[in-house]
């Protein structure tokens, strides 16, 4: 029968048959200390009277840990009985656990909380950094569904846990609800991460202060999965960031600056006829600022303005917008304003809307009508990909417009903003096509569910042999050796089902990643490549090793006896 006795720490013997000969870690010890200094010993450690000495059999980094917390008694067990049984009991002891699921740890830390234990508490009990505790209260507090799914055994990997924990369980629940996987299917937990992923801008990239942060609306968040030590904060916000640096910038502007437009591809747009230079600025040459639509930076360049242009030296009274009618004038035929005039008035009312665009609040609904108005505008061109073109632009847009005002009707502007976005994204080899944004509209409404089969004879003819095989192979099928018979098991295994070509699908390949994405949030065309000779015999089978033309019947005509199908090479 054991007994439970109060000794002192440091006249325990360490136990000189301890299977543990690797030490752990040094911060798991001042882990071990820091919660027995919290909330004191827990589980006494065993040991064994002999000699007159106590000898520890399981405990020894809890003694070590109590030593270093300080404490002056712990209680132990004092074993009795044979002692043959020790060497089986203490490798037990330390072999036989089962740490914790780190859903548990996430869902303990919060659970503290509620219990009453401020950060800082349980900071000090558990020897971790305040940061971490607060990073894994925020894991404890996802959305339940995906915590219990992730508790089984089905864990996303860093980055994706990271985003997710980022989200607002609202958008949290609102992905699940949509992406949820069926019963027995696994989660995919890249879709999950992607429909969460917000871009974010850095606090770093701020040049305003808290006064325009709170006037604009600008909030910041603590990314807790950063590297400690750096300032992690953030805003997924862009509208208010992007109007509170733009206000900073205003207010901040030299006496040689300017502020720049920015084009649609984020670059800065000098004035009419200005030049930018990269010697040091004369003194007539301008400064201009702008806000930099990807990183949200306030950069500059400088740039020197037109020559001014000598006035004109014409008769009296041309060329000024200021002409006075005299008395014998028909002013009845004189414009009201002067061109100069009507092009003041173009800027102020650009000026004016590109303000109340990025500042003034607007609902999702509105934003969806005024975008679809903007594509059918006059200085928009789109080269369509709808067959036919049965329908134009203007006639898209008319419906969104009730007596000269936007309309609230949200059916109208669904049905619009659809029909707008079928009339101007095109995946089409020519030059309609829309290059990535098409590619990521289709993977964002799933288009993929949309495409026909492609295990015809006339789709996978277009297939260069090794394209045939890898795809052939990957279905389990054998790679023959003549191509016409691999090409026709393909067709015959998925003769009443749906196959699709790896390279057809919407989503983007690793190398059109690289290649396609110039810089961040920035996209260049994905042009389709041809797959076929483009000489003048176009129409005529090549060989499929040598491109050397092929008789009626299949036969290279350098080779009567090659007996393979004629199959055009794919251009690498």
């Amino acid at each position: 029968m054991a007994e439970l006795r109060s000794v002192n720490p440091r006249a325990l013997k360490p136990n000189p048959d301890n299977p543990r000969k690797t030490p752990v870690p040094k911060e798991m010890d001042q882990q071990l200390a820091a919660s027995i200094k919290a909330i004191g010993l827990l589980q006494p450690p065993v040991v064994r009277e002999i000699d007159d000495e106590l000898v520890i059999r399981a405990g020894d980094r809890r003694r070590k840990a109590a030593i270093a917390a300080g404490l002056k008694t712990i209680d132990v067990y004092v074993l009795d009985g044979p002692e043959d049984i020790d060497p089986m009991a203490t490798m037990s002891e330390n072999l036989v656990r089962v740490g914790m699921n780190p859903v548990d740890t996430w869902r303990g830390i919060d659970r503290l909380e509620q219990k009453g234990w401020n950060e800082q508490a349980i900071a000090d009990a558990l020897a971790l950094s305040v940061r971490t505790v607060n990073r894994l209260k925020l894991l404890g507090k996802l959305h339940p569904p995906m915590l219990d799914l992730m508790a089984k055994g089905s864990m996303p990997n860093d980055e994706q846990l990271r985003t997710i924990a980022n989200a607002s369980l609202e958008d949290q629940a609102q992905v699940w609800s949509a992406l949820r996987p069926k019963k027995g299917v696994a989660v995919n937990w890249w879709d999950i991460a992607r429909a969460l992923s917000k871009p974010r801008i850095p606090f770093s990239a701020a040049r305003f202060d808290e006064t325009l942060a709170e006037q604009f609306g600008v909030i910041w968040h603590d990314d807790l999965f950063a590297p400690a030590g750096e300032d992690s904060r953030y805003t997924t916000n862009a509208e208010a960031f992007f109007g509170a640096q733009e206000a900073w910038m205003r207010e901040n502007l030299p006496s040689n600056g300017t502020v720049l437009t920015i084009s649609e591809n984020g670059s800065p747009v000098l004035p009419k006829g200005a030049t930018q230079i990269w010697s040091k600025p004369g003194e007539h040459d301008r400064i201009g600022h702008f806000v930099d639509p990807h990183s949200g930076e306030i950069k500059t360049i400088t740039y020197r303005p037109p020559e001014p242009k000598e006035p004109s030296q014409g008769k009296k009274g041309e060329g000024s917008d200021n002409t006075v009618s005299g008395p014998g004038d028909d002013s009845k035929s004189r414009p009201d304003l002067t061109q100069k005039g009507q092009a003041m008035i173009g800027d102020f009312r650009t000026d004016a809307l590109h303000q109340a665009l990025r500042e003034v609040a607007i609902d999702d609904t509105t934003l969806v009508a005024l975008l679809a108005l903007a594509l059918a505008a006059s200085n928009v061109s789109v080269h369509t990909g709808l067959d036919g073109r049965d329908i134009f632009r203007d006639e898209i847009a008319e419906p969104l417009i009730e007596g000269g005002v936007l309309t609230s009707d949200h059916d109208t502007i669904r049905s619009a903003a659809r029909q707008m976005l079928t009339y101007t994204l095109s995946c089409r080899a020519n030059m309609s096509d829309s290059g990535v944004a098409a590619r990521i509209a289709g993977v964002t409404t799933g288009a993929d569910t949309f495409l026909p089969t492609m295990a015809t004879d006339e789709f996978l003819k277009c297939l260069s042999r090794q394209a045939l095989e890898r795809s052939a192979s990957a279905e389990g099928l054998r790679v023959e050796s003549r191509v016409k018979d691999t090409r026709a098991g393909l067709v015959a295994r998925f003769k009443d089902a749906t196959w699709h070509f790896a390279g057809a699908r919407f989503a983007l390949t690793d190398e059109e990643m690289t290649n396609k994405i110039t810089s961040p949030g920035r996209y260049v065309h994905a042009r389709a490549v041809s797959s076929y000779p483009t000489d003048e015999r176009d129409d005529e089978a090549l060989d499929n090793e040598t491109g050397d033309p092929l008789d009626p019947e299949g036969e290279a005509s350098r080779d009567p006896g090659v007996d393979d199908e004629p199959y055009p090479v794919a251009a690498e």
